[in-house]
């Protein structure tokens, strides 16, 4: 699937996100592959407060907020009453950022994938707790300057690796899961389309960058997509039928300080800190290429 391909009708217009906004150019693209029939759910986060405000409403398609930490179940409820009404030609998707999928909603999604229920839920994963002052999240990388992790004489930003969650909702042994980026939105779409049409749970995270909270003009968004995958401190992946599958292999990464400088969010970061970036990229592109198929 290319942009050609992309319908033209706009099921999601007229939000009130920043100039740049990674998470909206990943929630347009994502009903769009999905179509008039999506039944969204969205937690408190950057995405319902940019796309309810009352009395417009930013969705052509059926759209709920939900609580913060209920994400995943309210998906499970509203497939469940579709089916029941005997409606079949329907996606229940949700789109939740990184502290309401890591942090917040995890428990919700972890009882949505035992279960195995038939919905699809995007992670807009921005790296911090943006639509409420840049707080960490689970999913904020180390090194990285926020609000509750600032940048000191003694501690450098966060002092914690960003938590896996991709691997961790492989864990469950998921029907299908896979990671992305607005950066190479092609293979986003792609996996929004495969993941349609597979029954059971799926999740995908997609990197989609706050030109706010990393600190880069709103033009760079979608560059700094690409290079995140490109220096390799994002891959893009799947997992399925119990099996790991790498989807894009760099022959030679691009300079890590490179990317980290362009953003304010890393500027303070010292030359022994990018060295522990650089060890940590290292050692697991290693594990990587040794146990997942590409």
């Amino acid at each position: 699937m290319t942009a050609k391909d992309l319908s033209k009708d706009e099921f999601f217009y007229g939000h009130k996100a920043c100039a740049g906004c990674g998470g909206s150019l990943a929630v347009r693209n994502a009903l769009k592959v999905i179509g008039k029939n999506a039944f969204a759910v969205l937690p408190a986060g950057c995405m319902s407060a940019v796309g309810f405000n009352f009395p417009q409403l930013c969705f052509a398609n059926n759209a709920i907020i939900s609580t913060f930490a209920g994400t995943a179940s309210m998906l499970t409820g509203i497939e469940a009453g579709l089916r029941a009404k005997g409606i079949t030609d329907f996606t229940s998707v949700g789109f939740a950022g990184d502290g309401g999928t890591a942090d917040i909603g995890i428990q919700a999604l972890s009882g949505t994938i035992d279960r195995n229920d038939n919905i699809l839920y995007i992670c807009y994963d921005n790296e911090a707790y943006m639509n409420t002052g840049i707080q960490k999240s689970g999913l904020t990388p180390f090194g990285a300057k926020t609000t509750t992790t600032p940048a000191g004489k003694n501690i450098h930003g966060n002092i914690r690796p960003k938590k896996n969650m991709f691997e961790i909702v492989s864990a469950h042994n998921i029907a299908y899961s896979a990671t992305a980026s607005i950066g190479y939105m092609e293979d986003f779409m792609n996996k929004v389309k495969k993941a349609c049409g597979i029954s059971g749970t799926k999740y995908i995270h997609v990197i989609a960058p706050c030109p706010t909270g990393w600190g880069i003009p709103v033009s760079d968004t979608v560059e700094i997509s690409r290079e995140i995958v490109d220096c390799g401190l994002w891959y893009l992946a799947e997992y399925e039928n119990g099996e790991f599958t790498l989807n894009h292999d760099p022959k030679e990464f691009t300079d890590i300080a490179e990317y980290l400088k362009k953003q304010s969010r890393f500027r303070h970061l010292t030359d022994e800190d990018i060295q522990i970036i650089i060890k940590s990229r290292d050692a697991k592109w290693e594990k990587i290429r040794r146990d997942w198929r590409r």
